[in-house]
């Protein structure tokens, strides 16, 4: 059974704020209220015998009241401050990766230059009767990183584990956003699904608990699905279109 209403992150700060004053004015009202009550006992009671005694107790509970009051809100004010510093910061740590990351694809060769490698790859596997497979990674990214902002940091951290987990004669290219090829000469169709495999294991991993992106890798592989160079890029551009219908789609 829930009690208090559902807090929003979006509006955690402002609630915190809340919170905080709150907490300080409900301080500051019963100390000022028990100091009322004090107060006719301390200065209307001519029977008290040690007067003077009472009334330095009854001033320093009042300064110790406004002193507590005052360190709640100064400690609040700093907590505020670093707060904002801690978030100014990672903000601009995530624009540096989103810039890193920006950086790193721009580096990754895009379709044309793949064009030119499956020809000499294709040529070299036909002379020396040798497979040659094509891998297409695609990725569909969660809705929550699109509106945040944050794609090329997720492209980027998805290039680089297809990076590192690849051949040195291994070579990958950007086709577009969210779609990679990577080429494996000498590579069987078998091989390939196990490669394909081991990629799509770590890029779940870089998609993290929130998943961050999905993705989906399809292999081609001469001789077995294409018998030309250029039937192998038909197919391997064909594989994730730049609109695909939505499930379901009439």
């Amino acid at each position: 059974m829930q009690i208090f209403d559902k807090i929003d992150p979006a509006t955690l700060e402002r609630r915190d704020w809340q919170l905080w004053t709150l907490a300080i004015a409900t301080i500051l009202i019963l100390t000022s209220g028990l100091a009322l009550l004090m107060y006719p006992a301390v200065f209307s009671n001519p029977l008290l015998l040690d007067v003077p005694a009472l009334r330095r107790s009854f001033i320093g509970f009042c300064i110790l009241s406004f002193l507590l009051v005052g360190y709640l809100l100064e400690r609040h004010l700093v907590v505020r401050r670093l707060r904002g510093q801690l978030a100014e910061e990672q903000k601009q740590k995530a624009r540096i990766l989103e810039q890193s990351s920006a950086d790193l694809l721009a580096t990754l060769p895009g379709f044309s230059h793949f064009q030119d490698r499956l020809a000499m790859e294709f040529r070299r596997a036909a002379n020396t009767q040798q497979p040659l497979s094509l891998l297409i990674a695609g990725l569909r990214l969660a809705p929550m990183v699109a509106d945040a902002g944050g794609t090329a940091t997720v492209l980027g951290d998805a290039a680089k584990v297809l990076i590192r987990r690849l051949r040195r004669e291994d070579s990958i290219y950007l086709f577009r956003p969210g779609v990679f090829g990577i080429l494996l000469p000498g590579v069987s169709g078998a091989h390939a699904n196990r490669v394909a495999d081991r990629l799509h294991e770590g890029l779940t991993d870089a998609a993290g608990a929130s998943n961050r992106f999905t993705a989906e890798i399809r292999m081609l592989n001469y001789p077995e699905h294409a018998a030309t160079a250029r039937e192998l890029e038909q197919m391997g551009a064909a594989s994730f279109p730049e609109n695909p219908r939505e499930p379901g789609a009439a």
